[in-house]
């Protein structure tokens, strides 16, 4: 298993991959283009995959611009493996070297998306929109829950 930042070239792999979830999926896959993938990884924040064999199983995207988790997903059957935990782990250690502002995001209700985020320490401030939670993470709740 490999952890690596995303480059543009994993592109195409990212979108296999965040289309195979069966969970937080998208209404329409034509909503997140390649170009927007590009844009957050390269402009907005930074991205990370993971890497198996070659192939890309999970990714993590952050949006420095919005103080925003863009993505998280992992192929479904490589689920259960703690490769959500790293890249998740991954991500907010960087981002919050880059800034100490607190960061959000939106996940499905009822979703184990939902019982993961929970389980890593962040806090239900809400809702986004009317079909997912808010949660927000500070930067004292991550390094603090960082050395328990």
């Amino acid at each position: 298993m490999n952890i690596r930042e995303a480059r543009i070239n994993d592109i195409k792999q990212i979108q296999i991959v965040r289309n195979s979830v069966k969970e937080n999926t998208l209404s329409n896959p034509d909503l997140v283009t390649d170009k927007d993938c590009e844009v957050f990884i390269t402009v907005r924040g930074k991205g990370w995959v993971c890497e198996i064999e070659k192939q890309i199983v999970g990714f993590a995207i952050v949006d420095l611009k919005e103080n925003n988790i863009w993505a998280l997903f992992l192929d479904p059957k490589f689920e259960r493996k703690g490769i959500g935990q790293i890249l998740h782990k991954t991500m907010l250690d960087w981002y919050f070297t880059q800034t100490k502002e607190k960061v959000w995001l939106g996940t499905g209700f009822d979703t184990r998306a939902e019982k993961f985020y929970r389980k890593a320490g962040w806090k239900e401030v809400g809702t986004h929109g009317t079909k997912e939670i808010k949660f927000e993470m500070t930067f004292n709740n991550w390094t603090t829950s960082q050395h328990r």
